[in-house]
């Protein structure tokens, strides 16, 4: 086979290849728009930011709040999900809500560990305590220093809440409660559920 033959053949398989591969996205894109309401609420990812107003209900696995508790400047912090994930560790999540009149940047949140000063206007100093075992578990981070957990880079405006989320290594099996400590938050006691 000659050389024009061999270019010419690659240059229509690459021209296949890129055709096939805009029309898989747009058909992937398109669709469902037919000006009806389902009835159905945004998932959280198409919601921009998570910015949401103070009054509607937190939802987590099941929607269930499984603790609140309300610290300085009028924030709300709800826990709604707190699951032991495979691999050891454990995943709590929720919402942080702002019922002042100032914006909130999670000011003393991020820890106060040399380490963790990158991680600003986060949930890096937050901790969980095993009272039975008598052992804190610190938030997971990779090597580079930044925690697993949600980062408030905009803040929360006045009115509104975020949903958060963080990562801790997992207590024994034995462990059934835990308390959940950030910054100036009061504690907020919360059951392990399974994977």
């Amino acid at each position: 086979m000659s050389i024009r033959r061999t270019l010419t053949a690659r240059g229509g398989m690459a021209t296949v290849a890129v055709t096939a591969g805009l029309l898989l996205t747009v058909s992937g894109c398109g669709g469902g728009d037919d000006g009806k309401d389902d009835g159905k609420k945004p998932a959280a990812s198409d919601q921009g930011d998570g910015d949401q107003k103070v009054n509607e209900k937190p939802s987590g696995t099941d929607g269930e709040v499984l603790a609140e508790v309300r610290g300085s400047d009028s924030i709300t912090l709800t826990i709604t999900s707190a699951v032991r994930e495979e691999g050891g560790f454990v995943t709590v999540s929720g919402k942080v809500a702002n019922g002042g009149s100032k914006p909130w940047v999670a000011p003393g949140w991020q820890g106060d560990e040399a380490e963790l000063s990158k991680n600003s206007a986060s949930l890096a100093g937050a901790k969980l305590v095993d009272k039975a075992g008598k052992k804190r578990y610190y938030i997971l981070r990779d090597t580079e220093g930044r925690c697993l957990c949600t980062k408030f880079s905009v803040g929360v405006s006045p009115g509104n809440s975020k949903t958060w989320y963080a990562q801790f290594p997992a207590p024994p099996e034995s462990t059934k409660k835990v308390d959940f400590q950030v910054g100036d938050m009061p504690s907020a006691s919360v059951e392990l559920s399974g994977e």
